[in-house]
């Protein structure tokens, strides 16, 4: 279970193609998504864009320490 998950903005367009998860390293958006849609990653959630481009989230509360895109 990760808590601290920053997007690497790798894409063409500044979207994020993998993940850096504190402690463990770099995993793709596919993996990310899988596991956060598991329950592994409770603090943060599965989106979809215009595309249907499915992403994760850090969940909405009152600090920006733990967004994703910080």
């Amino acid at each position: 279970m990760a808590t601290n998950i920053r997007g690497n903005a790798d894409s063409k367009n500044g979207s994020n193609n993998s993940y850096t998860i504190v402690g463990r390293g770099v995993v793709t958006r596919a993996q990310l998504v899988k596991e956060t849609t598991n329950g592994q990653h409770p603090n943060h959630h599965v989106v979809k864009n215009i595309s249907g481009k499915k992403s994760v989230r850090a969940n909405p509360d009152k600090t920006t320490e733990n967004n994703i895109d910080k």
